[in-house]
C-alpha cells in the first residue's frame, strides 16, 4: 500500500488491519485497538464480528494533537 501525507506532513501508511470496534460508526481508532496485517487476506481471516472484529483498510498511525497514535478509517472490508 502507499504512503501518505497527513498531519503536520508526516508521512503515515495505508495498511490492512482488523479493529476491535463495538460498532462500526466511528472513522478513527487509537493504536491499542488496531492490529495491523500483512496482507488484505490476513486482515479478513482475523475478522470476527461476534468479538467486535472487523477487516478493514486503515491510514496511520498519525500523531494526534493531544500526542495519542491514531488510525484512521478508509474503508470497511465487507
Amino acid at each position: 500500500m502507499k504512503g501518505l501525507h497527513l498531519e503536520q506532513n508526516a508521512v503515515v501508511n495505508e495498511c490492512f488491519a482488523v479493529i476491535y470496534a463495538p460498532g462500526k460508526n466511528r472513522k478513527r481508532f487509537s493504536e491499542n485497538v488496531v492490529y495491523v496485517k500483512d496482507t488484505e487476506q490476513a486482515a479478513r481471516a482475523a475478522g470476527d464480528p461476534e468479538k467486535s472484529l472487523f477487516p478493514a483498510i486503515v491510514i496511520g498511525p498519525a500523531r494526534s494533537s493531544e500526542g495519542f497514535r491514531l488510525f484512521y478509517l478508509r474503508a470497511w472490508l465487507e
